[in-house]
């Protein structure tokens, strides 16, 4: 089985020690944000109804983040506080991209929203973001922190590739993807933190390629439920699994070999970013705290000897606030 192969390529998973674990999470991991009234049901625009400060658009891209992307939600919380509202606004700028593919039935219906988001940001660095509270906050980031432009539109076109609903041709086509909408989040996240600094940058390609991969993963069973396979095609092909046999959830030692091959790249990423530990300034780690997920889920899926379908993996981590915080504050990635 793939399990036994282990030894070589993953080594032992970097977690918090047990003598950390009375530390209790800091009061910001416990705060759940309102729901602030939108446009439609306060009859009044989000920009007259949130004021020159927009305390509305900021609840909602917060709350928003919370409910659609809650380890994300969780690692903003953990920014320092002058950067927060910015990263919230990044991540929810992302989530409302994510969510358009699931979210239309024809692909021309996506494309047109794709198209107001690219419009969207095109207003924004003319200083003239449309009444809509992702928007608005996104551009108060802008302004803030100076963000390069490119980035928050490679992101949207990657998405709008991903619309064609195909399966990935091979697992660099995958790592492509992650680069450019993860990696390109983290790019973004640095830049709210202030930090240029290349090792960071390596380091930020190689989290979001793991990150994405990862997605990939997880997401399986969900798209299995919708008929959808998003695996690597050339790792099925090189292990003779069919599509069928992952709509199946087949669990036999050749689809478990995919996903082992699959997870390992993702593991090889994480080590790969650490390889700059100690050349990345400190000032960059909160921007990586999602490593604390990711590693989570790859040492639950070597405990399942890669069965990617197991009722484990689908299981919320209570304790993740927790390792998120001890990771923090231990200040390493």
């Amino acid at each position: 089985m793939a399990a036994s192969m282990l030894g070589a390529p993953w080594g032992a998973l970097r977690l918090g020690g047990p003598d950390l674990c009375r530390r209790r999470p800091p009061r910001g991991l416990r705060v759940h944000a309102r729901l602030l009234p939108g446009p439609a049901e306060t009859g009044r625009s989000v920009a007259a109804a949130s004021g020159a400060d927009g305390p509305g658009t900021a609840g909602y891209c917060l709350e928003l983040l919370r409910k659609r992307d809650y380890e994300s939600y969780l690692c903003s919380l953990l920014l320092p506080a002058e950067s927060r509202s910015s990263a919230f606004a990044l991540r929810a700028f992302n989530v409302e991209l994510a969510q358009v593919k699931d979210s239309v039935s024809e692909k021309t219906i996506g494309l047109m929203r794709m198209q107001f988001w690219r419009k969207t940001v095109e207003d924004i660095y003319c200083d003239k973001p449309p009444h809509q509270p992702v928007a608005i906050e996104l551009w108060k980031a802008v302004r803030k922190h100076n963000l390069t432009k490119r980035w928050l539109m490679k992101i949207i076109d990657e998405r709008e590739k991903n619309l064609d609903d195909k399966a990935y041709r091979n697992i660099q086509e995958l790592e492509n993807y992650a680069e450019n909408t993860q990696s390109s989040l983290l790019y973004l996240t640095l830049e709210i933190l202030g930090v240029k600094n290349l090792h960071a940058d390596h380091a930020a390609s190689h989290i979001g390629k793991a990150q994405g991969i990862v997605t990939c993963l997880r997401a399986t069973p969900y798209h299995g439920g919708r008929r959808k396979v998003f695996l690597p095609m050339d790792v099925c092909m090189l292990h003779g699994v069919s599509q069928e046999a992952l709509l199946r959830r087949n669990q036999d030692k050749n689809v478990r070999d995919v996903v082992y091959d699959i997870a390992s790249q993702a593991h090889l990423h994480l080590k790969h970013a650490r390889s700059f530990h100690k050349s990345v300034p400190v000032k960059a780690f909160p921007a990586f705290l999602q490593t604390v997920p990711l590693e989570v889920y790859l040492k639950k899926i070597q405990q399942v000897d890669f069965d990617v379908f197991h009722p484990s993996l689908q299981q919320k981590n209570t304790l993740l606030p927790l390792s998120l915080y001890i990771q923090s504050w231990r200040k390493r990635y």
